[in-house]
């Protein structure tokens, strides 16, 4: 029974640093990444798809990102979908092949980005909190129906704190990464 409640705390905690990582990567850099527009929604004939469900998005150099897409038809959508997405690239369509050329970033945005990813990581340690207080919560309704006795929610309850440790551990390693990479020159 706690070793369910364990299993469950450490899957929700791992989600919740994963969606970390995957909403920084969205956050641009000097450096181009496919996360920047991948998730960009495209109306594709009536339907809106996110971008990597319409081509292939290709880093061919640091500073140049490339769309493929596997339906010619589908260019002029992708396009004003780039555009509409407000990330601060031009596209630039060849016929075949969208090129996005990524600008390098100014002193200010980058403390703009800076504290922007601070604030992300920030958010994110909050809700590890609170996914360890529901936990703890449930331990100690556990504890008073006598599922479980005082000395397991002791035992039960310092895993969980080296767990929300490890974690908030991993968020800010990855804040740090983020950061260290939006202020790269």
């Amino acid at each position: 029974m706690v070793s369910q409640v364990l299993v469950e705390l450490n899957a929700d905690m791992q989600k919740c640093v994963d969606g970390l990582s995957h909403e920084l990567g969205s956050v641009r850099t000097g450096r181009a990444s496919p996360a920047l527009i991948e998730d960009i929604p495209v109306d594709y004939h009536g339907s809106m798809l996110p971008l990597k469900q319409l081509g292939n998005i290709s880093v061919p150099e640091p500073q140049m990102l490339t769309v493929q897409p596997w339906d010619r038809t589908g260019l002029r959508a992708i396009e004003k979908a780039i555009l509409k997405a407000n990330v601060g690239l031009n596209p630039s369509n060849d016929g075949s092949v969208i090129r996005l050329a990524i600008p390098a970033l100014n002193e200010e945005r980058r403390i703009e980005l800076a504290k922007m990813v601070a604030k992300r990581v920030e958010e994110r340690k909050v809700a590890l909190r609170n996914i360890r207080r529901d936990c703890v919560h449930k331990l100690r309704q556990m504890e008073k129906d006598k599922e479980i006795s005082q000395n397991e929610l002791d035992v039960t309850l310092k895993k969980v704190d080296e767990l929300i440790d490890v974690y908030i551990d991993k968020a800010v390693e990855i804040g740090r990464a983020k950061d260290k990479e939006i202020k790269e020159l």
